[in-house]
């Protein structure tokens, strides 16, 4: 347990000699920081702080070819709850750099470095570390050195693996090779091709100092959708021709020679991004070996995710944090689902969540340790499965009462969860209504009640929610439920059939639309599902007696057939974290799917036979 620093003076001392001089850095992308200047080894690092100095200290970590300013939107979400430090590495933004470079930068003299920068900004209290990329390599040698106990509290890693972890991966996929290892092998080995050109002499340097230095900010753009604000800084050329010197000075040696006792002797939270270019998710295959109180994050984003999804990584550090400084540290997130390191902590928004596939859905995010918004027209049911949401192990779950096909109620809605719970990471549209008959016999108002509902709410809610992700510019996942009606034609459901359909194609549609912003769109088409939908379906060309009968009758079919509402909201969550655009449900949806494609006649024959009554 991390004591919380109280009644120091900030700025008054400062361990292994390091020179302190502290100003007021007014602008740029840490505005309101204040800067200090902390000597060390012969050199000046350049150090920003945020937030109150009181609170529990957490050091960000920057990477190659970075400055601490890739830290900004990170660092601006936790400063109202925690001290938050950044610094220059050596030879980078502001910090000086070492002469001659050769030997400058090994990760001894970085050790020293992290050292002299915990000294000043957190005299006698343990810091919380983050790093990303080079800053999380740095991270796992600080965590791991013998030299550095007591001086950390916790690691979050980030797209950057131990060297020595990686020197051990290679030696036992070298030793005891198979297929699978030697695929892991030769993957690794192409991400990693950047490595072997900054090897190279003097041609990086020229490079970063010619058209790669002037050209990075578009690049990083184009491939990883960083927006365009600022960052990088004017100092990236001779950062990066600098920090070439990080890979020269150590991957080979340790590689090479990977310490034995690389064990980390504080908490790890693990954040991998799935779609990084330079690194490979086998890499952390067998880290419970080095780090036993390890809590694993998946994130679907690409490599630079301090700049790309600081509210997600802003999110699992405070909690991270807060759970270590509480004396509590979590080794798992605490849900036990199987996408738990994806979806632990996320904002997930369910339609129609009253009952069936709606409220399977909630309790399946739940477990996986998402936030939950369940959403009914029936109050009563909505709170009940917010409740059961948070007993199986959603953080916290709310009930809202909405009319989906009302779009003034959904426009309401959108702006509460926005200002009161965040910007919904997954959507989930789920509200539905059956309707049953022939075309000739099915009222226009049954036509509009069905699209109203079937319809019109899957538009609501891609558009109120859609749009926010979309202006959060960080992803996200709009799941809509559509069905296998909406390919398989039947004589009685013409509004049913037409509804789906057009859910299917919306869902397409969207699906081209927001995959430049990052955020997947999936249509889930269920076959027969045994819930209670049938039980307020309408059949049209009926009086109430037939109506009743009719339901009775449907619903002991879907009874015998038994096709549970969980299996559905399973598919849903795989189907997020796969990105899968359409996903059949049930073996006579997916087999209707097949035939839509291979014999469109099959179907149509099909569609004729008129059903039992």
């Amino acid at each position: 347990m991390n004591g919380k620093k109280l009644n120091r003076q900030d700025g008054t001392r400062a361990g292994r000699g390091a020179r302190i001089g502290a100003e007021e850095h007014g602008g740029g992308l840490l505005e309101g920081a204040r800067e200090r200047r902390v000597a060390t080894g012969g050199i000046e690092l350049c150090v920003a702080e945020l937030g109150d100095a009181e609170r529990p200290t957490v050091m960000l970590l920057h990477g190659y070819p970075d400055s601490k300013e890739v830290w900004s939107r990170v660092a601006h979400r936790l400063k109202d709850r925690f001290h938050v430090v950044l610094y220059d590495v050596r030879g980078c933004g502001g910090s000086t750099a070492p002469t001659p470079l050769r030997g400058g930068f090994t990760l001894e003299k970085l050790t020293d470095d992290f050292l002299a920068v915990a000294d000043a900004v957190s005299p006698g209290e343990p810091v919380h570390l983050v790093g990303h990329d080079w800053g999380s390599v740095q991270g796992w040698e600080f965590a791991t050195a013998r030299r550095t106990e007591g001086r950390i509290a916790s690691f979050t890693s980030i797209s950057g693996p131990s060297l020595d972890h990686f020197g051990h991966w290679i030696k036992r996929r070298v030793a005891r090779p198979t297929p699978r290892r030697a695929a892991q092998l030769l993957g690794q080995g192409a991400k990693s091709w950047y490595v072997y050109a900054l090897h190279t002499p003097v041609l990086p340097e020229l490079a970063w100092r010619g058209p790669l230095g002037k050209g990075w900010p578009r690049l990083l753009e184009l491939t990883e959708k960083v927006p365009a604000d600022g960052y990088p800084t004017a100092s990236l050329p001779r950062d990066a021709a600098h920090g070439a010197w990080l890979y020269r000075d150590n991957v080979r040696a340790r590689l090479r020679r990977p310490r034995a006792d690389c064990y980390a002797h504080v908490p790890v939270q693990l954040i991998t991004p799935t779609e990084d270019s330079f690194l490979s998710e086998h890499l952390y295959d067998e880290l419970e070996q080095w780090a036993p109180r390890l809590t694993r994050r998946t994130l679907p984003a690409k490599h630079w995710v301090p700049r790309t999804r600081p509210d997600h990584l802003a999110a699992w550090i405070t909690e991270f944090v807060t759970g270590n400084e509480s004396g509590t540290p979590v080794r798992e997130p605490a849900a036990t689902g199987k996408y738990a390191d994806r979806f632990g902590g996320r904002l997930v928004l369910v339609t129609g969540a009253g009952s069936g596939i709606g409220r399977a859905t909630a309790f399946a995010f739940a477990e996986a340790g998402a936030r939950v918004v369940a959403v009914d027209r029936d109050a009563g049911s909505a709170e009940r499965t917010a409740e059961l949401a948070r007993l199986v192990g959603a953080p916290e779950a709310w009930a809202e009462r909405v009319d989906v096909a009302d779009e003034q109620e959904m426009e309401k809605l959108a702006q509460k969860v926005a200002t009161e719970y965040g910007t919904v990471d997954v959507l989930v549209n789920n509200a539905g209504i059956g309707t049953a008959g022939p075309f000739l016999e099915t009222t226009t108002e049954e036509w509009k009640s069905t699209l109203d509902v079937n319809l019109w709410g899957v538009i609501h809610g891609c558009r109120v929610f859609g749009r926010q992700m979309a202006e959060r510019g960080q992803g996200g996942h709009i799941v809509n439920t559509a069905s296998a009606a909406a390919y398989q034609p039947s004589r009685v459901l013409s509004a049913y059939s037409t509804s789906k359909a057009a859910v299917l194609m919306l869902s397409e549609c969207l699906r081209a639309e927001l995959a430049g912003r990052g955020i997947g769109v999936t249509a889930v088409c269920p076959g027969f599902v045994n819930t209670n939908i049938v039980g307020a379906a309408r059949f049209a060309g009926t009086d109430e007696e037939e109506q009743r009968r009719r339901r009775r009758r449907t619903a002991r079919l879907y009874g015998l057939r038994n096709y549970p509402p969980e299996k559905v909201a399973d598919a849903v969550l795989r189907a997020v974290v796969r990105n899968q655009a359409v996903v059949p449900v049930t073996p006579e949806a997916r087999a209707a799917r097949l035939l839509s494609r291979i014999a469109p006649r099959a179907l149509r024959g099909i569609a004729r036979i008129q059903p039992p009554t």
